[in-house]
């Protein structure tokens, strides 16, 4: 797929912004804030975590807290930033019927729901402790992929998909 396909510069620029894809800008601020508060503490940025509910120490000190040297949660913190810039980059006429950004984020989102469904898995059967942020996220990368979901109809051709 070519810059200009994934752009789509010329055809659509008078075509109403779409809506799932303010929503998935909008929940990707949240989980942006989610994911950013999480690496702070990871990163020693921060103090202990605020945790009303579960057992976030457990969960963020566990070995599947990182993968390699990398914090989950910095890699939360890019994808949610990735989801943020292209939905707002859809946003921009000129790009509202760009349907190399529809593919960008219903593969991101469905990326970022798949690998949330393997940490949730982890907090469950193996950790057998809850993080009450990573739920949150959890929450949210999945109606994130769920705002998303009209995009199949865009990268297909069929018009707006609101």
């Amino acid at each position: 797929m070519g810059e200009a396909e994934v752009l789509d510069t010329g055809a659509g620029a008078d075509a109403p912004a779409p809506v799932n894809r303010m929503v998935v800008a909008v929940l990707s601020l949240v989980g942006l804030f989610v994911a950013f508060y999480l690496m702070a503490h990871s990163f020693g940025w921060t103090g202990p975590l605020v945790c009303g509910i579960g057992e976030c120490e457990t969960v963020q000190s566990s070995r599947w807290a990182k993968v390699g040297e990398v914090p989950v949660s910095a890699i939360g913190f890019a994808g949610y930033a990735t989801l943020l810039g292209l939905s707002v980059a859809g946003l921009q006429p000129g790009r509202r019927s760009s349907r190399g950004l529809g593919l960008l984020l219903l593969a991101g989102s469905g990326a970022g729901v798949a690998f949330s469904a393997w940490l949730t898995y982890l907090e469950a059967a193996v950790i057998h402790a809850w993080c009450q942020w990573c739920v949150t996220s959890a929450i949210l990368i999945t109606l994130i992929f769920l705002a998303a979901l009209p995009e199949a109809r865009r990268i297909r051709g069929g018009g707006d998909a609101r």
